[in-house]
């Protein structure tokens, strides 16, 4: 389950009227809003990020937004399959391993994983 919080602009007299809409909304939860600012936040849920992307075109669709953009995102899914991968990694980069390679020989880029020895 993907969790994404939207931030929705729009001109102050139509806020009052886009809030009434977000909390009757099905696609779109309600959190808080500035009137003076013409800022709603919701937040959008959705099983991976295509469904969440609807949503948001859906909310960027309607006449009274001026724009609405994504700014923070939580993907359950995808960060444990990340935190797994990380996991089964040897933290330890073979280069710093390997007695056999003298550390001037390595030159480096950024990146030990992908070293190059400088012979």
């Amino acid at each position: 389950m993907n969790v994404s919080s939207i931030v929705v602009q729009a001109l102050p007299k139509h806020i009052d009227m886009l809030v009434e809409q977000f909390k009757e909304a099905d696609y779109v939860d309600y959190h808080v809003h500035d009137k003076e600012k013409g800022k709603i936040i919701v937040t959008v849920e959705g099983e991976g990020v295509e469904e969440e992307i609807e949503k948001l075109v859906k909310i960027q669709q309607i006449p009274e937004v001026i724009a609405a953009d994504m700014m923070m995102t939580y993907q359950e899914d995808e960060l444990d399959e990340e935190i797994k991968r990380l996991e089964a990694e040897n933290p330890v980069p073979d280069v710093l391993q390997d007695e056999n390679i003298d550390p001037k020989d390595v030159v480096y880029h950024g990146d030990l994983r992908h070293k190059k020895l400088g012979f």
